[in-house]
Order: C-alpha cells, then structure tokens, then sequence
C-alpha cells in the first residue's frame, strides 16, 4: 500500500497545477507555487503548494506547506481532507478517477482493519489525544495568553488539534475547527477522556476571549466521573475547580500547587481524592452551581478527613481577576487566603 500511495503521489505531482485548480480552486498560481489559505481550499495565501520540482526529497513537486499551522503534506492528502475522506481505499479512488487510471485489482488478502472507536469513547479519546501536538508556538498557546495565562510550564496534558471534527447536532454536517485538547487521567494517570475548546482561528478577541464562534465550543468525552485534567502531581496539598483556565489562573500565582480541572460543577462534586491528600484548595466559581459543588465535595472531603480551604474570585472567576484585575492583585488576593505555611512553599514568585 506504501508503493501505492506514493506512486500515486508522484503522478499527481507531475501535474500539480492541474491538482491544484481542480481541489484548491481558491488559490492562484504565483511563480513556482500555488497560494490558497488552507487544505479546505479557503480564500488566503497562507498554504503553498510547489508546483515544479524533483520526484522525491527536499523541493519535490506536489508538497505543501500551510504557514499558519505548520502542517504539511502530498497531493494526496490535499485530495484526503478536501473531499473529507478517512479511508486510503477512497482517497486512491479518487486520484486515481481524477488521473483517469483503471482500478487496481483487488488483492488477496487485506490486513485486517484496526476496529473504529466508538464515538465518545475512552479510546477515541486517547486516539485524539494522541494524534495531536504539543502546545508551543500553536493556535492553543494563543489562547491562553490571550486569556492572560503565561505559567505553561508543566501543561503536557494539554494538546492543539489544527482541525478537529465539531458537529453541531445530528441532524448537522461535520465542521473542522482548530481545538485545544485536553487529557482527562485518573489518579494512576491513566488517560480516561479528553475536553475539546475549538478556537477562533482569528485568533482572541474580547467577544469570544478566542473560543471558536459556535454553539458548544466546549465539549468533553470518555470516561468523566472523578477524574480531571491535571497540573502537576498531587501530594498532601491540591487546588481543584471546574474549568482549565480557572485552574490556571490560580496556577500564575501558586506555580507549585497541583491542580485538578474536573470541567463541570457535577463532576468537581464527585472529584476523587488521591490517598496521601490532607488539605485541599477549593477554587470556586461565583454561580450557583459551584456553591453546590463546593458543599458537596467539602462535605466529601470532610468525611475523609480532608482539610478544605475555599479560594473565591473578586469577579465571576480567577480568570476574569487575572484579565481584568492582573496577576498582582489576584496574587495579593490568593496570598491572604491560602494557608500561612503554603504562601512560602507553593507561591514562590509572590513571597
């Protein structure tokens, strides 16, 4: 299949404007490259095709690269996520039809297909999960500075996804949007889910704070209940909220506090407590359904004798203090509610 693939790659790049002005329509020759914005054939420059070139290595004709995520590829994978197609069978049909090729005979044997994963599943999570990229220098870290957020040491759990599948319901046509991806764990830290925040690929704005302009630009899957996206590893003491940047809000002042996300007031409340836990910081948001949530896991971790410290934002939550308000005087305002002998040990740069 790998000599399938790439024959039929270099036959579509020996005729690669021809490629091009059928599946990337938007775009326009401009000496040895075709510009368009994006593999979508959206209206920009910001992807760029080589039109002439060698066979195979570097400058070979039919690569491209988008400038604006730093993906890149073949002919082949322009005609893959142009028409939307998921299986090779279906992208060789349809470079072969576009290059007027007969169809191969069919072979043999065929190695078995890896079985799908069901949709919301723990294991389609870890296959996202996995087939993203680390946030540096992505849409992903954007946002978060965007969000005020600059502490992004230790944020291996969290991954950017240049088009993630978004469908608004079932009855709906599936969009792409670029996500940063979240990895839920256990307290073994074993991946049991992942949370999805499609962003706006204009990057952050006030109107959006450059979450992506859809319904549900938040959305979790897999296996939730008592588990959260982490920061850190907790010992005797943690903070646990609801949402990420919450989390990390809180984060830009206790750098050495591990943190807990559970992403919603349910799931804070059924949050699972790590064995050597005795003191636990509450980040709560200021809505009623984080007063609930509060109680109940107070009440939880009371009965485990847990010691618990409730941290309240000045505003609706911690990130709109450090937006609005700025590091120092959320640091000031955390400093007073944390415990004496946790300001020396975990907020270091406000001691």
């Amino acid at each position: 299949m790998a000599l399938l693939a790439s024959d039929l790659a270099r036959r579509l790049a020996r005729d690669a404007e021809a490629v091009c002005r059928h599946y990337l329509s938007n775009g326009r020759r401009e000496g040895r490259y075709w510009l368009v914005g994006d593999v979508h054939n959206t209206p920009g420059r910001s992807l760029f095709v080589r039109l002439k070139g060698g066979d195979s290595g570097r400058g070979a004709a039919g690569k491209w690269t988008d400038a604006a995520t730093g993906e890149h590829g073949d002919l082949l994978d322009v005609i893959r996520e142009r028409c939307g197609l998921t299986d090779f069978k279906d992208v060789a049909d349809e470079a072969r039809a576009f290059l007027s090729l007969p169809r191969p005979e069919p072979e043999p044997q065929r190695r078995p297909r890896s079985p799908s994963a069901a949709t919301g599943s723990p294991e389609a999570a870890r296959r996202l999960f996995g087939m993203s990229r680390p946030i540096l220098g992505t849409l992903a870290e954007a946002y978060l500075l965007g969000r005020g957020i600059t502490a992004l040491h230790g944020t291996g759990s969290l991954r950017f996804h240049p088009r993630c599948y978004y469908r608004p319901d079932e009855h709906s046509p599936t969009e792409t949007w670029p996500a940063m991806i979240a990895s839920v764990t256990d307290l073994a830290g074993r991946l049991t889910g992942a949370h999805r925040t499609w962003l706006d690929p204009g990057g952050f704005s006030e109107a959006t704070l450059g979450k992506a302009p859809i319904d549900t630009p938040r959305r979790a899957m897999g296996d939730l209940l008592g588990h959260a996206v982490r920061f850190g590893v907790a010992g005797e003491v943690m903070a646990a909220g609801e949402g990420i940047e919450t989390m990390l809000s809180v984060r830009s002042v206790l750098p050495d506090l591990p943190m807990a996300a559970a992403l919603s007031a349910a799931h804070l409340a059924a949050l699972l407590f790590p064995d050597a836990l005795r003191r636990l910081y509450f980040a709560r948001d200021d809505d009623p359904a984080g007063d609930g949530a509060m109680a109940t896991l107070a009440d939880r971790a009371m009965e485990a004798g847990i010691e618990v410290i409730v941290l309240s934002p000045r505003l609706g939550d911690f990130n709109e203090d450090l937006r609005l308000l700025g590091r120092d005087r959320l640091a000031a305002a955390l400093r007073v509610q944390i415990a004496a002998r946790d300001v020396v040990r975990f907020m270091r740069l406000a001691a």
